[in-house]
């Protein structure tokens, strides 16, 4: 199902989520070697996460440009965007990393900015969604 029309909040929430996930990918792909010691995060993981990004944040970015939005793709974004703040709290939980206190910092506050991320998408898709059925919102 197609929208009618993207809001231009859920347009500003994309293009945000793409800058960021473009610059995080930069920073740990080609600062991983002074964040490895920094975080306590291994380079090779700082690496694969970033590289990570970079199509994420085309695909988003992608999606910022359209004057209509395919829902699935939508969904698509904030299943991703959900799963990458679930996994990164794991990865504390679960003794999968053993970062430094700033690693941990570190970790925690990009699974809290990609959740909100999910959460301020799926908004934005209820608001475009209530706009294009002419309900408002």
């Amino acid at each position: 199902m197609e929208l009618s029309r993207m809001s231009s909040f859920l347009r500003r929430v994309l293009v945000a989520d793409a800058t960021t996930s473009g610059a995080c990918g930069l920073l740990m792909v080609f600062g991983s070697g002074f964040l490895e010691g920094l975080l306590g995060v291994p380079a090779a993981v700082l690496v694969s996460a970033g590289m990570l990004l970079f199509p994420f944040a085309g695909f988003v970015a992608y999606l910022a440009t359209r004057e209509h939005l395919h829902r699935p793709s939508l969904w698509a974004v904030i299943a991703c965007n959900a799963l990458w703040a679930i996994d990164s709290i794991a990865l504390l939980l679960f003794g999968w990393l053993e970062p430094t206190l700033l690693g941990n910092a570190f970790v925690v506050a990009q699974a809290l900015v990609v959740g909100a991320f999910a959460e301020l998408q799926y908004f934005g898709l209820r608001r475009s969604v209530a706009t294009a059925r002419g309900t408002g919102a």
